[in-house]
C-alpha cells in the first residue's frame, strides 16, 4: 500500500510538473503571438499612412515580398523600388486584418502566419514568415494573395487565359 501510495505522488508531481512547463511555454508563445499581431497590424498601418521607412523597417534585411501577380516575387531591395513611387504619392494600400492565425517552430524562433484581409480588392490573403532579429519580429517572407469564391472560380479562370497562358509557356521554355 505504502509503494503504491508513492508511485501515485511521484507520478501526480510529474504530472504537474509537466503542467507547469507546458503553461509556461504556451505563456511565452502567446506573448510572442500577441508581439507579432501588434507588429503585422504596424506593418499594415505604416501602409497606409504611406510611412516608407517604417514599413520596410518591419521587413528582415533578406525577406521576400510576393504579390498578388505571378511575376511579382521581390527581394526586400527590388521591393522598396518597385514600392517607393506609390508610398512618395501617397497612394499605397490599406489592409486590416479580419482573421489571424499565428504557429510557430519547436524553438519559438521563427513562426509563420496566415491572415484574412479588407482591402480594396476585397478579401485577401496575407501569409508569411517572421524571425525574433535582435529581438524584435521581422517579416522574412509575405505572400499576398486575392481570394476567389468557389462559385466564380470558373470566370476567374475565364478572364485571366489570355494573360497567363502566355506566361506560362514563357516560364515552360526555362
Amino acid at each position: 500500500m505504502k509503494k503504491i501510495k508513492i508511485v501515485y505522488t511521484l507520478a501526480l508531481f510529474i504530472l504537474g510538473f509537466m503542467g507547469i512547463h507546458a503553461q509556461s511555454n504556451g505563456t511565452k508563445f502567446e506573448k510572442d503571438k500577441t508581439e507579432i499581431g501588434t507588429m503585422l497590424d504596424g506593418f499594415n498601418t505604416a501602409a497606409a499612412k504611406a510611412d516608407f521607412n517604417a514599413y520596410f523597417n518591419y521587413f528582415a534585411d533578406e525577406s521576400t515580398f510576393i504579390g498578388t501577380d505571378a511575376t511579382e516575387v521581390w527581394d526586400k531591395k527590388a521591393f522598396m523600388v518597385w514600392a517607393k513611387p506609390y508610398f512618395d504619392k501617397k497612394k499605397t494600400w490599406n489592409f486590416t486584418s479580419l482573421k489571424r492565425n499565428i504557429y510557430f517552430s519547436k524553438d519559438g524562433k521563427l513562426a509563420w502566419f496566415d491572415e484574412l484581409l479588407d482591402t480594396q480588392m476585397k478579401i485577401c490573403r496575407g501569409s508569411g514568415v517572421v524571425e525574433k532579429i535582435n529581438g524584435s519580429w521581422k517579416v522574412k517572407q509575405y505572400v499576398l494573395s486575392v481570394t476567389v469564391p468557389n462559385d466564380v472560380v470558373d470566370k476567374v479562370v475565364a478572364e485571366k487565359a489570355a494573360i497567363e497562358n502566355t506566361l506560362i509557356q514563357e516560364l515552360k521554355k526555362h
